[in-house]
């Protein structure tokens, strides 16, 4: 099945949504409006189907391989990674200083969901590598930069995040990989990490590894753990590759999806001690870890997005051309294609419907990322930040779970074809099923919603949020029609229970603990319907606005109906998870523990 990059939503997404205008006004970004969103976007699609999207398959059939300490990737791997190295994809937002192109996130995003769509095994490398690079411009000092940064924004060398070990899997307190420290500032690690993600292969010459470790005296728990780099070839002061490090990879994971992206279980130290260099001070790494881990949280959730968009181009194909039974309201005599039949479009517009908006809130989120990082109004930047973080919970865990749906629909469109491999429909729905586990299970991004995003300032961000809400159903109303009624309708109930659920976690957390964290997860997607479902309102009043003009009618004719569906169809699930967070929390637990 091929894929085709949805640019044109892309795009609407990135102009009038993320407003890439504002974004262009940003110092350092003058030269990235919507031009050359445009230009970017519709290379990086030529690329990506061409290259990389043709693999998709190939790996799913041909993982990659693990022989005598040595990984091999699937084949076709390597070369395109090759060019897209050459093409500068890697260094796509990242800075000039170091090689990139210096884009927004805004952009970046886009081309990163296209790449993800194309393949999301290949795609989970650059993905790393992104994260990697985010930390040390935060954290590193000036000579870890002058060493790794070049040749990781290039893609020259690619970058891994470790954290997971065989005893601790979320709770990074139980990290048990020790660091030594040694004479001239380095330290020697030894340990075992495992859920390496491209923690060993044969595409790019080297491998940064950023690695949590205790340093000998540290404190117990979160607060003594540190961070370090630790390349599998140690670099000599030239920038040549010098000697082999202490670190091997000693098996792969045998996975349920993508599964030509290899999975490593490390080994640190059995040599002697692996070779490593103090990100930032010691003590303090789980803070430099969570820059890298919520710049991959992010890029899940819209890994997400990208395969419930393949996931849903391939339904609608095969619901144009298989023929199965006549249409219900007697329009056809004979046998019509099943795309006739109205449950294939509810699920056809169920998968469409959430992709876009959540396609929608990334692209919103990735714009305030811009603008936290790059305003020069601290309190602009400082209010953006905080926006921003209170999306990455939903971006993550709500457009992870919305791909479960989305590709388990897909399976259902093709009918018995969809159990069938070769079809290609269940690889989407086997890839998707990791995403709503790593870098943070979806009780992990709820966790984080109800205690750093909403209990810590008494749900001052979220009523923030309902405010702006609030502001888009005026504009809804005012439209006057009837899809833009329906959408205010649902749009301001939904509203009204989030904040019914905001206020019992920012009143409740201390005094019923176990209530509140028995609802976090349906917290979450209740949030994630609605702020999603937010700029899907946003969208349905530019779309009518642009169809009125005579711009692109059929497109906006379909944005508008997308995103009345969406609201008679999604929100309306919102009442039942406001009902499961606030009155459910008892019943959750009250079964003893020794009747499970």
């Amino acid at each position: 099945m091929s894929y085709t990059a949805p640019v044109k939503d892309l795009l609407f997404a990135i102009e009038h949504l993320a407003q890439i205008d504002q974004v262009a006004q940003l110092p350092g970004f003058e030269d990235a409006g919507l031009d050359t969103a445009a230009a970017v976007l519709e290379e990086c699609a030529r690329f990506n189907q061409d290259v990389i999207a043709p693999l998709n398959r190939v790996g799913d059939e041909h993982p990659s391989s693990f022989q005598d300490g040595v990984v091999t990737t699937t084949e076709g791997f390597k070369q395109a990674y090759r060019q897209f190295t050459e093409g500068g994809w890697q260094g796509l937002q990242h800075p000039a200083d170091f090689g990139g192109q210096g884009l927004p996130k805004t952009i970046g995003a886009a081309c990163g969901e296209v790449l993800h769509g194309a393949n999301l095994s290949f795609a989970l490398c650059p993905l790393l590598t992104d994260g990697a690079i985010e930390a040390l411009l935060i954290a590193g000092s000036d000579a870890l930069k002058a060493t790794y940064l070049e040749k990781l924004v290039s893609g020259e060398w690619t970058g891994t995040m470790n954290l997971t070990e065989p005893q601790a899997g979320s709770d990074l307190s139980l990290v048990r990989t020790r660091a030594e420290s040694q004479k001239g500032g380095t330290y020697k690690l030894f340990g075992t990490k495992i859920f390496i993600t491209y923690g060993e292969h044969d595409m790019a010459e080297n491998i940064v590894h950023l690695v949590l470790a205790r340093v000998a005296g540290a404190p117990e728990g979160v607060k003594g753990i540190s961070l370090f780099v630790v390349p599998k070839f140690l670099v000599n002061p030239d920038g040549s590759l010098g000697a082999r490090n202490d670190v091997h990879c000693v098996s792969i994971e045998h996975k349920l999806g993508i599964k030509a992206s290899p999975t490593a279980v490390l080994q640190f130290g059995d040599q002697g001690g692996a070779v490593g260099y103090l990100v930032g001070e010691e003590n303090r790494g789980l803070e430099y870890m969570f820059i890298m881990m919520n710049a991959a949280r992010y890029g899940v959730g819209v890994q997400g997005i990208a395969v419930a968009e393949r996931a849903y181009q391939q339904a609608v194909a095969y619901a144009r051309e298989r023929v199965q039974s006549r249409p219900v309201d007697g329009s056809s005599s004979a046998s019509s294609t099943i795309v006739h039949h109205p449950d294939v479009r509810r699920m056809l517009m169920t998968m469409r419907s959430q992709i876009e908006a959540c396609r929608a809130m990334a692209s919103v989120a990735a714009a305030a990322y811009d603008a936290a990082h790059h305003h020069p109004d601290a309190q602009i930047a400082k209010d953006s930040a905080a926006f921003y973080e209170f999306l990455v919970p939903l971006v993550k865990g709500y457009s992870t779970e919305m791909s479960q749906e989305a590709t388990s629909l897909g399976v259902q469109v093709h009918g018995g074809m969809g159990f069938i491999e070769e079809t290609g429909a269940a690889q989407h729905y086997r890839d998707a099923r990791i995403l709503t586990i790593y870098e943070g299970t979806t009780a992990i991004q709820a966790n984080d919603l109800v205690g750093r995003k909403t209990a810590r300032d008494g749900g001052q961000m979220a009523k923030a949020v309902a405010a702006r809400i609030e502001k888009t159903e005026g504009e809804l109303l005012a439209s006057g029609t009837p899809a833009a009624q329906a959408m205010a309708r649902e749009l301001a109930r939904a509203r009204a229970a989030f904040v019914e659920v905001v206020d019992f976690v920012a009143t409740q957390t201390r005094s019923q603990p176990n209530a509140v964290f028995a609802g976090s997860v349906p917290y979450l997607m209740l949030s994630g319907m609605l702020v999603a479902g937010w700029q899907m309102a946003r969208a349905l009043l530019v779309a009518q606005q642009l169809s009125a003009k005579g711009q692109d009618v059929a497109f906006m004719q379909a944005k508008i109906a997308t995103a009345h569906f969406y609201a008679e169809h999604i929100l309306v699930r919102v009442h039942g998870l406001r009902d499961a967070v606030v009155l459910g929390g008892d019943s959750a637990c009250a079964l003893a523990l020794d009747a499970f």
